[in-house]
């Protein structure tokens, strides 16, 4: 039975940490990156291992216009090819646009909608000779919540916004043969340790606003870009799929 040859970018902690947990496992081969914490990902790429899986830890700044063609090629090499790219890194900005300067704003473009674009122009033959081949994105709920009552990330909203209509884009483009979706988070748990945006009470607040009470897991959406990810979601192209408690609604 051939691997299944995996890449997931921001894999050292949080939501492609958990993807990586999620799919690490016999006849899976995983190249998994990340800008600056090796650490992190080294744990990441051990645990993989002794779930059965190969693992590789490659890095690279997303926003430095080469390193999406070099990431995708150094995992081609390393897994033989190619038949899954999960594009997650990225940052949030809570910035207001009237604070917010041009390099700031450019910055979070380059990081998400940028990345996820050169990442894909580079992936796109690979995934067409791969099996079931797949594209999953992350996105946010950033891009569709606009309430008076909640925060608000401007830069970080224009990014995602990009990401998902890129993912339709690639859907029509690639079709049949590789589909392309997004998931869609909610507020969602970091890891232990690390930076919170905000204090208990704002996040009790914003727990209070969503219908199933909690904030997400990373786990809740890596199970959603699991799905995304098999050859069971084959039917499946150009959607974006919230998995955040019910915070748009």
């Amino acid at each position: 039975m051939a691997k299944r040859r995996i890449l997931i970018t921001g894999a050292s902690s949080g939501i492609g940490a958990a993807v990586a947990r999620r799919l690490a496992g016999p006849g899976v081969a995983l190249a998994l990156h990340t800008r600056h914490n090796r650490e992190g990902a080294e744990r990441q790429a051990e645990a993989a291992r002794a779930a059965g899986a190969e693992a590789v830890v490659l890095l690279g700044d997303l926003t430095e216009p080469e390193v999406a063609g070099r990431l995708v090629a150094e995992s081609a090499a390393a897994l033989g090819g190619l038949d899954v790219l999960v594009s997650n890194a990225g940052f949030a900005d809570r910035t207001p646009v009237g604070a917010l300067t041009d390099a700031a704003f450019a910055r979070s473009q380059e990081a998400i909608s940028g990345a996820l674009f050169r990442l894909a122009r580079a992936a796109g033959p690979l995934l067409a000779e791969g099996e079931a081949p797949r594209l999953v994105a992350v996105s946010s709920f950033v891009a569709h919540n606009f309430r008076t009552d909640s925060p608000v990330f401007p830069a970080s909203a224009v990014a995602k916004a990009g990401v998902e209509a890129l993912v339709k884009v690639l859907a029509l483009e690639w079709a049949p043969k590789v589909t392309v979706n997004a998931v869609v988070p909610g507020y969602t748990q970091k890891d232990a340790g690390a930076h919170a945006a905000m204090d208990q009470k704002a996040w009790d607040a914003i727990i209070s606003r969503i219908p199933m009470q909690r904030l997400g897991r990373p786990q809740d959406v890596a199970e959603a870009i699991a799905f995304l990810a098999s050859e069971g979601a084959a039917y499946i192209t150009g959607q974006c799929l919230h998995v955040d408690g019910g915070v748009v609604l």
